[in-house]
């Protein structure tokens, strides 16, 4: 009877069409064997991640040479000196062209005409004889007004607190960048630099400092947009007091030199800056070499404001107006400290009178 009821119950499941056929055993069935679990399937190995690659330090770079950078202001030289060259003798057409590439070059009127009086009269004197002559001596001449001047930046040790350089420039003369550039270079001679970021004005400078300060492995200060460009600097030296950092290296906005209440606030700039844990060791005014004689001009209003120390000229590389070198040293009596001949922290180089005299005379 119990049999007879199983396989009703089986046939009523297989006519309803169920997908599972679920028996009812009679008690003389035998158990069923275990059903063993499933095996879980083998487990694929993850693809290895490639084996890091470790970068190989980046190379110390060298100081640029001023005769693979000067092309262009040596264009203005060369051309001026083969023609002179090719003459047998010193004539009137001889002296034009010599002055007409140092004004092209804007060594100003000042400088050229002294050079030039100066040439002259060795030269009816008999001191100077032919044009080969006359260019050795204007090179030498050249030279010498740029010599015997201490080009050094500033460092005092000894006071134990922090020096403080302030970069003070108009927009656009890479005064954000080369403050970077200088704290790179200062840190690599073992020196702990602090960027106080005074430039509140210019909604990027910030930004752009402290992606430099980031790079550079520098401490920062930085305040909000719009702030108090005197406190800002103020705090960064008080901080660097604070840390024990040797060096704060201080923004300020981009000055418009004929701007008055701007050049005010920058006279405000630093005697807050001296009035903080710290000195003021160098101010550096940053001038584009493109700018030629307006440089000059920039020069002496900063000079007024904030007692310039020294010049950071930057894109003589990319200038063929490099003379204005001769009228900030020989009118104003203010050395140019470092150059700007490329775009990396190397080619922010130290200026040597006799190599940059050199490379403009050089084919």
């Amino acid at each position: 009877m119990n049999d007879l009821w199983l396989y009703v119950a089986i046939a009523a499941t297989i006519a309803l069409g169920g997908g599972v056929v679920i028996a009812r055993r009679s008690r003389h069935d035998m158990p069923s064997a275990p059903v063993a679990p499933p095996t879980p399937p083998t487990p694929v190995a993850a693809p290895s991640a490639p084996a890091a690659v470790e970068t190989p330090p980046a190379a110390v770079s060298t100081p640029p040479s001023f005769r693979d950078r000067l092309s262009r202001a040596r264009g203005v030289f060369a051309s001026a000196t083969t023609g002179v060259l090719r003459r047998s003798a010193i004539d009137q057409s001889t002296w034009d062209e010599l002055e007409e590439a140092m004004l092209r070059a804007d060594l100003g009127v000042k400088v050229t005409t002294a050079l030039l009086d100066g040439l002259r009269a060795r030269v009816k004197q008999r001191e100077i004889a032919d044009p080969t002559g006359l260019i050795h001596a204007l090179r030498s001449e050249m030279t010498g007004r740029l010599a015997d001047v201490d080009r050094t930046l500033a460092f005092d040790l000894a006071r134990g607190t922090p020096n403080i350089w302030m970069m003070v420039g108009v927009n656009g003369a890479g005064k954000t960048t080369s403050l970077a550039k200088i704290a790179a270079q200062q840190m690599a001679l073992g020196r702990s630099v602090l960027m106080a970021a005074g430039d509140t004005f210019r909604a990027a400078a910030g930004e752009q400092l402290e992606t430099w300060a980031t790079r550079t492995g520098a401490a920062i200060v930085r305040g909000a947009e719009g702030a108090d460009p005197s406190s800002v600097v103020f705090d960064g030296v008080q901080s660097a007091a604070a840390r024990n950092i040797d060096l704060v290296l201080a923004d300020t906005a981009g000055r418009l030199q004929t701007n008055t209440n701007l050049m005010d606030e920058l006279r405000k700039v630093r005697r807050v800056a001296e009035k903080a844990a710290g000195v003021v060791t160098e101010v550096l005014l940053v001038i584009d070499a493109t700018t030629g004689q307006n440089g000059l001009v920039q020069a002496k209003q900063f000079t007024e404001a904030t007692q310039v120390t020294g010049v950071v000229l930057t894109k003589l590389d990319g200038s063929a107006k490099g003379g204005i070198v001769f009228a900030i040293e020989t009118e104003l009596g203010i050395p140019v400290k470092l150059v700007g001949l490329g775009e990396t922290v190397a080619d922010l180089a130290p200026f040597h009178p006799e190599e940059f005299v050199d490379a403009l005379f050089d084919e």
